[in-house]
């Protein structure tokens, strides 16, 4: 049995530690588990493969697997991201708000770390080093819940995140993983509000929904995609061909790839049969809304199918795509309203006003002009990596990096001052 009290005594007692820890030190831990990362390929490999093929054993979708792969390039993106990190400012050196008040005190603010983090993934292995990187940069513990199928992966790079923490002198226990797939200690880990100060889901729609209905403790709610891009009449197509592949089709399993492509009526004949032709070849299949059926007299087949209800709500997280045609940027809007998770949205055009309409009334996390929805990461966001990419409005929203990991105080300064 997993003593969860124990896990969290000793988690807050670590942060504790972390947040009077010098900048220095902390990313000299940082360089440490970069470089651990790149001794230890061989072994890092070897231990996701187990879990690739005990994944493969269980009928997990290639989508599940391809989000749990280590690849050589995959660690080294992982290598990249760590050193960006250690480059981002320090969180806790900032200051701000600065002012004098009329009664001469002196009031600013000054950021500090959450505290301690609860982190509940599945598939992506990658999310340990990122999470563990953030958090002990940001002076914060976190106590980690990967999912059963990269239990393996998992194991080892917490195992390399504690000796980095060793060579340190800093307590291993700022970064615990909860070894065990049983569920119970998901629900566990919700009801530790005395130990733990946020939660942090990353997973599907129904791992954001249990922990919202099951915690104790503020959640984190995101990282569920159904992401949009809207074609305005006066876009150039052959841009516009080439960001709606590169939405769609330069990762597909991921939370910022291209869901629904919304095309208006009057750019749909010259851009929609370039658009099939280039995504096909690809891969891609369709699921068509009637109008695209109407529009070119198309015959339902297993390249365009009609789509049906509860279609234009799912995340595909594969080489599938929603089209609808629309008459009016009013229309695609009502329709972002209508489906999308407030994730990532975007519009491809060249009238200002429409842009200016589409990112007044699109109320989501990421809002796109004339770009790929893929660029909602930490990493491409300059952030250095993410823990989460919130799509709520309290805390914090959009991908969440160094400064989304902590909270402020104020500090006021005064000289015998008492009030009246």
């Amino acid at each position: 049995m997993i003593d969860l009290t124990k896990i969290g005594i000793h988690a807050r007692e670590s942060a504790k530690v972390l947040s009077v820890t010098s900048t220095d030190r902390r990313n000299r831990v940082l360089q440490s588990i970069a470089q651990l990362l790149g001794e230890y390929q061989a072994r890092i490999i070897e231990a996701n493969q187990k879990d690739v093929e005990n994944a493969r054993r269980q009928n997990l979708s290639e989508a599940m697997i391809d989000r749990l792969l280590i690849t050589p390039s995959r660690l080294e993106g992982m290598v990249f991201d760590i050193q960006k990190v250690i480059e981002l400012p320090d969180p806790l050196t900032e200051v701000f708000a600065e002012q004098v008040l009329p009664n001469g005190l002196k009031v600013h603010k000054q950021r500090v770390p959450i505290g301690v983090l609860g982190v509940i993934y599945e598939s992506r292995p990658n999310v340990t080093i990122d999470v563990s990187c953030l958090a002990l940069k940001s002076g914060n513990a976190v106590i980690l819940r990967g999912g059963s199928e990269t239990i393996e992966s998992n194991r080892l790079l917490v195992e390399l995140i504690q000796m980095a923490l060793t060579k340190e002198g800093l307590p291993t226990q700022a970064v615990q993983f909860i070894d065990s797939p049983e569920r119970q200690y998901v629900l566990g880990l919700l009801k530790m509000h005395s130990y733990v100060d946020l939660i942090i889901p990353r997973g599907g729609a129904k791992l954001h929904q249990f922990c919202k209905e099951n915690s104790q403790i503020p959640v984190i709610v995101g990282g569920i995609g159904i992401c949009h891009l809207f074609v305005d009449e006066s876009a150039e197509v052959e841009k516009s061909v080439e960001i709606i592949f590169n939405a769609k089709v330069q990762r597909p399993t991921v939370c910022n790839a291209l869901d629904t492509l919304l095309v208006h009526r009057n750019i749909a004949t010259t851009l929609l049969p370039v658009v099939f032709e280039r995504l096909s070849a690809a891969g891609v299949t369709f699921r068509l809304d009637k109008s695209v059926f109407e529009h070119f007299h198309f015959q339902p087949s297993r390249e365009y199918q009609p789509a049906e209800d509860g279609d234009f709500d799912t995340e595909w997280l594969s080489l599938v795509l929603g089209v609808k045609i629309v008459d009016s940027l009013d229309e695609a809007i009502r329709h972002i309203e209508e489906h999308s998770t407030a994730h990532s949205d975007g519009i491809l055009s060249t009238t200002p006003q429409n842009i200016q309409t589409f990112i007044q009334r699109v109320d989501s996390a990421a809002v796109y002009v004339n770009a790929s929805t893929r660029f909602t990461d930490g990493g491409q966001l300059g952030l250095g990596a993410e823990v989460a990419v919130s799509t709520q409005k309290i805390h914090a929203r959009g991908p969440m990096g160094l400064r989304e990991l902590t909270s402020y105080k104020w500090v006021i300064y005064g000289d015998g001052h008492v009030r009246a």
